[in-house]
């Protein structure tokens, strides 16, 4: 919550936002907002494999599926955010997904995420961005306990 927000470091309050933003942008549908917060020649995995290479290939890929797909919101929990350098960092998440017209999270959609990125000139900017099915094969009680955390982050 708010309470928790202002223990946090600045930088690392940075990255948060960052990447609340990625996914803010992609909430809104907005392939550009997303297009901007990666550098220029960044790199982005999405869910199925599927990879965009650089900040134009990301806005044209998204800006298609945004435009022929009605897109399920994200929800999501940081896990950690860390700084092996200055001015290099690394959060991972989990993620859920709201379908449209619905108000809980598709457990089959739970997903892992990591954003590595780098600031330059004082600027954070996203140099890759991986999103990795939460599939936790044989492990059902594992995703069923994520669902219940992503759920809580929903309604909390």
């Amino acid at each position: 919550g708010d309470a928790d927000r202002m223990t946090v470091h600045p930088e690392e309050q940075r990255i948060r936002d960052l990447h609340r933003s990625l996914l803010d942008s992609w909430n809104a549908r907005d392939a550009a907002g997303m297009a901007s917060l990666i550098s220029s020649n960044g790199n982005v995995i999405g869910f199925d494999g599927s990879q965009m290479n650089g900040r134009a290939e990301v806005e044209r890929t998204l800006g298609a599926v945004f435009a022929n797909h009605p897109t399920a919101r994200y929800v999501s929990v940081v896990r950690e955010v860390r700084f092996p350098k200055a001015d290099l960092a690394i959060l991972r998440a989990v993620v859920g997904m709201v379908p449209p017209g619905k108000s809980d999270i598709n457990p089959d959609v739970n997903a892992v995420q990591s954003l590595v990125a780098v600031r330059t000139n004082g600027e954070w900017l996203i140099e890759l961005f991986h999103n990795t099915p939460a599939a936790y094969h044989g492990r059902p009680e594992e995703s069923a306990a994520l669902t219940a955390e992503l759920r809580r982050a929903l309604h909390g």
